[in-house]
C-alpha cells in the first residue's frame, strides 16, 4: 500500500490489472487513508466497483472564470480590493486573453506554455514587474488546481529576471527631496505612509472616523480593514502625521466621517493608478533612483528595525501575523552591520 501527503490532506495511489489508481482519501490521517485503499482495492477486485471515470479537467480559461475568480472575489475585494484589482483581475485577465495557455486543460500545461507565455507578454512591452506578477497569478491558479484535486502536480515556473524590487530602502535625503517637488495630495500621503509604514491600500482608505486626535502623544489611527486580523490595529500618529492630516482636516471643514483621500472611483477613494503618474514625475522631478509607493513600507520597517525596535512589536505595527513575515522587509544597510558591530563587548587578550 502507498500513501503520500499533498498539504494537509493524505492521497493513496496503486496499480489494479494495470491501470493507475489515485484518490484523495480527504483525511489527515494516515492510518485512515491506508484502510480507504484497501478497502477501495477489495471493492475493485470483488467487482463491486468498476474504475472510476475521472472527472473531465476544465480548460485553463474556464477554470478561472468558473471557480478561481469567484473565490478572488470573495477573499480580497472586500478587505483588500486592490490586491484583488492589481494582481489578481489584471492576472486573470492576461492569461485569459493568450488563448495557446488559456485553451489548454489544467493537466496538460507544462513549463514551456509559462514560457510561451512570458514572452508574449514582453512582445506586448510589458515591464519584466508586470510580467511576473502574471505568472505568479498563473501559478497561484494552478496550485489551486492542486489543492482542490483537479491535477496532481504542476510544472515548475521560472520567473524572469531584472524585475525591479519593491524592497528598496528610501535614503532620508532621497525623502527630502522628494517631498519637496511632490504636489497634493500626493505629498501628505506620502508624508504618512513614510511615518506609519502603512500598505498603500490601507493609506487609501483611511476615514476621518478612524483617526483620534485625543488618544496618545499625538494622536492615533487605526486601519479597520486589511489582508488579515493582524492588518486591523492602531498605529500613534508622528508630529509631522498629525500635522498633515490636522491641515487637510481643517481644509476639508473639520468632516466628522468619509474618506480622508476620496476620489472619483467606483471605491469613493483613490487608487495607486490615480497617483501613479504624479508619482513619477516627482521622483523624475528630484532626480532620484525610481522606487515605488510601497517600497516606503520597506524603508520604514527597515528604520524602525534600525531604531532598536524589537521584532514582535515591530510585527505589531506592520500588521503581520509573524516576525517571519516581517524579516522580509527589514534592510539593514552596511552602516548599521558596522554599528551593530562595534557594540559587541571588547574580548580581553589571553594572558601569556
Amino acid at each position: 500500500m502507498s500513501i503520500f501527503k499533498r498539504g494537509k490532506i493524505y492521497w493513496y495511489h496503486f496499480y489494479f490489472n494495470g491501470q493507475h489508481i489515485q484518490q484523495s482519501s480527504k483525511q489527515g490521517n494516515p492510518r485512515v487513508a491506508r484502510q480507504m485503499e484497501s478497502a477501495h482495492r477489495t471493492a475493485l477486485a470483488k467487482g463491486e466497483v468498476g474504475f472510476r471515470e475521472k472527472k473531465p479537467v476544465p480548460t485553463l480559461k474556464d477554470f478561472i472564470t468558473d471557480r478561481v475568480e469567484p473565490w478572488a472575489k470573495a477573499t480580497f475585494e472586500k478587505n483588500s480590493p486592490a490586491t484583488y484589482v492589481r494582481w489578481y483581475r489584471s492576472g486573470f485577465r492576461a492569461i485569459c486573453a493568450y488563448a495557446p495557455l488559456a485553451l489548454c486543460h489544467l493537466n496538460e500545461i507544462t513549463g514551456e506554455h509559462f514560457a510561451d507565455f512570458a514572452a508574449h507578454r514582453q512582445a506586448e512591452k510589458m515591464a519584466v514587474s508586470t510580467v511576473n506578477s502574471n505568472l505568479r497569478v498563473l501559478r497561484r491558479v494552478l496550485g489551486l488546481g492542486v489543492e482542490w484535486g483537479l491535477i496532481t502536480a504542476m510544472p515548475r515556473m521560472k520567473l524572469l529576471r531584472g524585475e525591479r524590487g519593491r524592497d528598496r530602502v528610501i535614503s532620508p535625503e532621497e525623502e527630502q527631496r522628494y517631498l519637496m517637488v511632490a504636489p497634493e495630495p500626493l505629498v501628505s500621503i506620502v508624508t504618512v505612509l513614510f511615518d506609519t509604514g502603512l500598505r498603500t491600500d490601507e493609506c487609501f482608505r483611511l476615514r476621518w472616523e478612524s483617526i483620534s486626535w485625543i488618544n496618545g502623544r499625538h494622536g492615533t489611527l487605526a486601519v479597520t480593514h486589511g489582508k488579515s486580523h493582524a492588518a486591523r490595529r492602531v498605529i500613534p500618529m508622528t508630529p509631522r502625521v498629525r500635522a498633515t492630516l490636522e491641515n487637510r482636516w481643517l481644509a476639508a471643514g473639520k468632516p466628522e466621517s468619509g474618506f480622508v483621500w476620496p476620489g472619483e472611483t467606483s471605491s469613493g477613494y483613490i487608487h495607486d493608478e490615480t497617483v501613479r503618474r504624479t508619482h513619477l514625475k516627482a521622483v523624475e522631478a528630484a532626480k532620484i533612483r525610481h522606487f515605488v509607493l510601497y517600497s516606503i513600507r520597506h524603508t520604514f520597517l527597515t528604520r524602525l528595525g534600525q531604531s532598536g525596535c524589537d521584532a514582535w512589536t515591530l510585527a505589531r505595527i506592520a500588521g503581520h501575523n509573524s516576525i517571519k513575515v516581517s524579516s522580509r522587509y527589514v534592510h539593514p544597510n552596511e552602516d548599521a552591520v558596522s554599528t551593530a558591530m562595534s557594540k559587541l563587548p571588547v574580548a580581553l587578550p589571553a594572558s601569556q
